[in-house]
């Protein structure tokens, strides 16, 4: 089969590799209908995580099952289904506690001897803890399928960090970062109620998806003026509930400057750079709370699910390029370069 592989910094391939086959009683195999192409993915693109040449890529994707091993009761062969971004047996304390993200047996797609996403199939450890079963006549409608696709990551994702940061009905919601993961979590906040959502952000394209789902006000300044604009749209308080999706130090410092004190954070940027940019002291002094991390999304799917599948939750918007397997390299790049939010993969 056809999958994308990293061999160094800035050199994705598409390359020839082995079918995947069932090999342990609770595995299947899936063949990929869509997959994605993720901003945590670019870390490894730019040589800034580490790949080992030739390893595999992607973490968001659906697509049919075709096998399945023979403990597996859940799902079966010709099922539609979506994958969440780690797979995990859904058994363990931690997966009963819905923090599938810290399972004793979990682990991410295109690790070291894994699948990736962006391929043509993958076989799916702990198929019955992992994989969430679709309507089957979701696969002839290409809009509900991209839909359903960022149930995988972004949606849940941005959800996670709506939570986190305590957005409900009546509050005040901040998100700082356009990408698709903080555009997500406009929906999200928009989805739990909140009364005014503050999108920062400064690429026009992207705060005018921002207001499509359900931003109320967009901050387009950076730094001091950031700050000074969101003070000023909120008495000088700042926001009740503040989103961080970006994972830079300037990103958390903005974060907690906008925050109204008694209110929260919560980030779900990958962490990069030289410190967190959180002051314990500040925190301390103005009691802000500091919520978030990896998203548990297999455990929000079933919750969202219905709403993405009704149409009252549609993320499909933050895909704005299309390319086949084939071209997934020149995904990567437009990413990169961003002239593209977020590249949608079909096979």
């Amino acid at each position: 089969m056809r999958a994308t592989t990293i061999h160094a910094p800035y050199d994705m391939r598409v390359e020839d590799v082995p079918e995947p086959v069932v090999q342990l009683p609770t595995d299947a195999v899936l063949r990929v209908l869509r997959a994605c192409i993720c901003g945590s993915d670019l870390w490894a693109y730019r040589g800034e995580s580490a790949r080992q040449p030739g390893q595999r890529i992607g973490h968001e994707f659906l697509g049919i099952v075709e096998e399945t091993g023979s403990e597996v009761g859940t799902v079966s062969r010709g099922d539609l289904v979506v994958a969440p971004f780690m797979w995990s047996d859904g058994v363990c304390d931690y997966c009963r506690e819905g923090l599938t993200t810290s399972c004793e047996h979990g682990g991410f797609w295109g690790s070291v001897g894994y699948d990736g996403g962006q391929g043509e199939a993958v076989r799916v450890p702990f198929a019955d803890g992992t994989l969430v079963r679709l309507p089957k006549e979701a696969a002839s409608d290409d809009r509900l399928l991209s839909s359903l696709l960022t149930l995988s990551d972004v949606l849940g994702t941005g959800h996670h960090a709506a939570l986190g940061a305590g957005a409900r009905p009546g509050a005040t919601v901040a998100v700082v970062g356009d990408g698709a993961v903080g555009l997500c979590a406009v929906l999200a906040a928009k989805r739990l109620g909140a009364e005014r959502i503050i999108a920062l952000g400064r690429h026009q394209v992207r705060t005018d998806i921002a207001r499509r789902f359900g931003a109320t006000d967009v901050v387009a300044e950076r730094g001091d003026a950031a700050l000074e604009a969101v003070r000023e749209l909120t008495r000088g308080q700042g926001a009740h509930a503040v989103v961080e999706a970006v994972g830079t130090e300037q990103s958390m410092r903005t974060a907690v400057a906008i925050t109204r004190d008694g209110g929260a954070i919560g980030f779900v940027g990958v962490p990069h750079g030289s410190g967190t940019g959180v002051d314990l002291g500040v925190m301390f002094d103005r009691n802000i709370a500091l919520r978030g991390g990896v998203a548990p999304v297999r455990a929000y799917i079933p919750e969202l699910l219905p709403d993405v599948l009704d149409g009252t939750v549609d993320a499909s918007p933050v895909f704005d390029m299309t390319v086949d397997l084939e071209g997934v390299p020149a995904g990567y790049k437009a990413m990169d370069e961003r002239t593209a939010l977020k590249v949608l993969v079909t096979n």
